[in-house]
């Protein structure tokens, strides 16, 4: 399983894409959050705080997601060596896992740049270090876990096509439905207690909570049962193939 893991890693490298997605998500964020006018602008919005990175992050994390997990199993599919993985003396799920671990951890390098955002606004503040580092460090366990749940869609999307086109649309468009769809379906709902079980349903409410820093148990078991169901939905995409 972690030579798999590795494996996947480096294929990632191993193309100009793969520099390609985590150059452009970087060059998307810091032109936002530095350089273009803005609310999100960190120069202009006159306090020290990069909550600016954790309001964006989650519309861009719609492509990256996407764009990390696309290849997963798709491109197996079309190349003809998922067959051949799946004759290695792996259970379906050390595959899926492998997989998406390896995804996770990418989705990580990419965001690992930018604690450079952190220690510049720490450096910046009047006095240096008016930070709330608690809230800031909270914040990215919240972008990990919503980064984590579409890394589960995408690669659940990926076993079930040959096309890295269609999975990342379908892909991104799932990920939008599940982020910001079911606020939507509330919002025109009848009945307060409907209104809340749609909302707890979708994505947004629970990264909402834990980017303010709130570490809730219930949120934590939500990002974690989320992510389980997407990886078994996969194995069992995988399993189909196995036969």
């Amino acid at each position: 399983m972690i030579a798999l893991l590795r494996k996947e890693i480096a294929s990632f490298f191993s193309s100009l894409i793969g520099y390609l997605v985590i150059i452009i998500f970087l060059l998307a964020t810091g032109l936002i959050l530095w350089v273009f006018d803005g609310e999100m602008n960190i120069l202009q919005s006159g306090y020290a705080s990069i909550d600016g990175l954790f309001l964006l992050a989650p519309w861009i994390f719609l492509f990256l997601a996407p764009a990390i997990s696309m290849r997963f199993f798709a491109e197996e599919r079309k190349s003809g060596t998922l067959e051949l993985l799946l004759t290695m003396p792996l259970s379906n799920m050390s595959i899926v896992l492998a997989k998406y671990f390896a995804a996770v951890i990418l989705l990580c390098i990419a965001l690992l740049p930018t604690i450079l955002y952190v220690v510049t606004v720490y450096a910046l503040g009047s006095p240096p270090g008016n930070l709330d580092v608690g809230a800031t460090v909270g914040s990215y366990f919240g972008l990990i876990f919503l980064g984590a749940i579409y890394l589960a869609i995408g690669v659940f999307v990926s076993s079930l096509t040959d096309s890295q086109i269609v999975s990342f649309i379908v892909s991104a468009a799932l990920c939008f439905v599940f982020f910001l769809g079911f606020d939507f379906i509330a919002e025109i709902s009848s009945g307060a207690t409907l209104k809340s079980v749609i909302s707890y349903i979708g994505i947004r409410q629970h990264y909402d909570s834990i980017s303010r820093g709130v570490i809730d148990t219930r949120d934590i078991v939500y990002f974690v049962s989320f992510i389980a169901l997407f990886l078994y939905l996969t194995s069992l995409s995988v399993s189909r193939t196995r036969k």
